[in-house]
C-alpha cells in the first residue's frame, strides 16, 4: 500500500508538470506574432466588442437598485451606529466615566 501512495503521488506530480511546459512556450510565440501597436489595436477591438454585449437597465430598473442600494447602506449604517453606542455604553460602564 505505500508503495503505490509514493507512485501515485510521482505520477500525478508528473502529469500537473506536463501541461504547464507547452503554455510556456505558447506564451513567448504569441509575444513574437504582433507588434506593440497591433497587440494594443487587437485589445480596442476586443474590448469594444464586449462593451457592445452589455445590456444597459432601463430607467424603472435603475430607480429599483439605486433603491435597494440606499435602503441596503441605511440599514448598514443604522446597525453600526447601535454597534458603536452599545459599546460606547459598555466601555464607560466597565471602565467607569
Amino acid at each position: 500500500m505505500s508503495e503505490t501512495a509514493p507512485a501515485a503521488a510521482s505520477d500525478a506530480e508528473g502529469s500537473a508538470a506536463r501541461p504547464s511546459a507547452p503554455k510556456a512556450a505558447g506564451k513567448g510565440s504569441s509575444q513574437s506574432r504582433g507588434g506593440l501597436f497591433a497587440r494594443i489595436a487587437l485589445f480596442v477591438r476586443q474590448v469594444v466588442a464586449e462593451l457592445k454585449k452589455v445590456v444597459r437597465p432601463t430607467r424603472s430598473e435603475l430607480i429599483t437598485y439605486t433603491s435597494v442600494v440606499l435602503v441596503f447602506v441605511a440599514v448598514v449604517m443604522a446597525f453600526v451606529t447601535v454597534v458603536d453606542l452599545g459599546i460606547g455604553k459598555l466601555t464607560f460602564w466597565v471602565f467607569g466615566g
